[in-house]
């Protein structure tokens, strides 16, 4: 008997919708499977196709968290109002000084592909801290969906509030040159806006599909800013030419990458329906191009 190859079912822009509702707006578990079902044709193509939508914690990570070319530890700073947690690498073998970058995790928290992005951006040559922004309420969960909750819970002006600290305490390390930027990646994308206007210390910002600050706040901001985009994010995208116009009306340095016919999440590689490799690897490329031109 030939066994027959396995395909992968086939996803749709409507379903990428349906989870983006899910993970960012108000549909619950329990709507978005409902959904799924119908967009699938039956529940049992829905089961199959969740996974693919959803991030696979089980992916390898592209840099080991091993990795003998670095120095890698678990560290706390002192917070707005209580000790955050992080996680911090930098080069093993770094004779100097080096420019510092906080990665801002997804609305997942702080969870193994950020710390893997983080090992990645120290490779470049970078103090890179991952900052678990869920500290305040005891840390990142294992459970995704208790995670994003969490996130919904916390209030911005803290959290952002935080990520100064975030800032504060990484421009003091003996092991920076005292120059820190942030990359942040949907919900963080967004925080790293928020960071933007209320920092005027922050040396650089870097933000993948996130929310942008009010236009009335954009004049706050000194950073250099670095903004990508899914082309196929109409959520978030709604709010660029604002945003743009702002920045431009304020004379602020800024880019803007608009990668077509992707979707919110391009540069997770942990999710086999959103992620996209050219434009997540020519996204990744300028992110560290600029870091390295404004921090040095």
């Amino acid at each position: 008997m030939t066994e027959q190859p396995t395909t992968k079912p086939a996803i749709t822009q409507a379903m990428i919708k349906a989870y983006d509702d899910y993970t960012h707006l108000t549909l619950d578990r329990r709507g978005f499977m409902s959904r799924l079902t119908k967009l699938a044709g039956s529940g049992a193509a829905a089961a199959a196709i969740a996974p693919l939508l959803a991030a696979n914690s089980a992916r390898a990570a592209i840099v080991p968290a091993d990795d003998t070319r670095l120095q890698i530890s678990e560290v706390s700073f002192p917070g707005a109002d209580w000790e955050m947690n992080g996680y911090l690498a930098m080069p093993a073998d770094m004779s100097a000084p080096l420019p510092a970058v906080i990665v801002i995790h997804e609305n997942r928290g702080l969870n193994d592909h950020i710390r893997d992005v983080t090992r990645r951006l120290a490779l470049e040559g970078f103090v890179a801290l991952a900052v678990d922004f869920l500290s305040p309420l005891g840390g990142t969960p294992a459970d995704e969906d208790k995670a994003r909750e969490m996130i919904g819970s916390l209030e911005g002006g803290e959290t952002t509030a935080n990520a100064v600290a975030a800032r504060a305490w990484l421009t003091g390390h003996d092991k920076t040159n005292g120059k820190v930027g942030a990359v942040g990646f949907c919900w963080g994308g967004g925080l790293v806006n928020q960071l933007a206007v209320a920092d005027p210390e922050l040396g650089a910002g870097v933000a993948y599909y996130g929310r942008q600050p009010a236009a009335k706040d954009v004049a706050s901001i000194k950073a250099p800013m670095l903004l990508h985009y899914a082309g196929l994010d109409e959520r978030i995208n709604a709010g660029i030419a604002e945003y743009r116009a702002a920045l431009k009306a304020n004379g602020k340095p800024f880019a803007i990458h608009v990668y077509e016919d992707v979707n919110h999440a391009f540069n997770n590689d942990t999710s086999d329906a959103r992620y996209n490799k050219p434009a997540a690897d020519l996204a990744w490329a300028r992110t560290v191009a600029f870091f390295k031109g404004v921090l040095n």
